[in-house]
């Protein structure tokens, strides 16, 4: 995996978690697997402005329901059922599908998103605990 593909999958899902429209900008970049400066340039221009926002319902639920995929598969009914519930619930001040969403990568090691920005935020915030 090159340097770019790798921070693309770090960045991905937090940037989606802030803005669609951003994200999609940032995929059609990777798009060919084609990578030169000026888009380098580009995506941190992507990120720098994702930073500059807030997270809403809307995309953390998309996130999270993207995120949910690599479990929908192999989670048990009780996990589905408590996934839905906190999916809810979820607003931004009160997540607990973030933490959830952790657990599960942990419990199945998914390692791929557990490197993910989006999650390693979670592994750094005092609330995952709470999971």
């Amino acid at each position: 995996m090159e340097q770019w593909q790798a921070d693309w999958a770090y960045q991905k899902y937090w940037v989606m978690a802030r803005s669609q429209h951003l994200y999609n900008a940032w995929r059609r970049l990777a798009r060919n697997n084609q990578w030169d400066d000026d888009k380098a340039v580009i995506a941190n221009e992507l990120r720098l402005a994702a930073g500059e926002m807030q997270p809403t319902v809307k995309t953390l639920r998309n996130t999270y329901q993207h995120v949910w995929g690599y479990f929908k598969r192999s989670a048990t009914p009780a996990e589905k059922a408590e996934f839905q519930a906190a999916l809810a619930d979820l607003t931004p001040e009160v997540d607990r599908v973030g933490p959830l969403l952790l657990r599960l990568a942990h419990q199945y090691r998914v390692d791929y998103l557990l490197q993910s920005r989006l999650l390693q935020e979670w592994e750094d915030d005092d609330h995952a605990s709470l999971a």
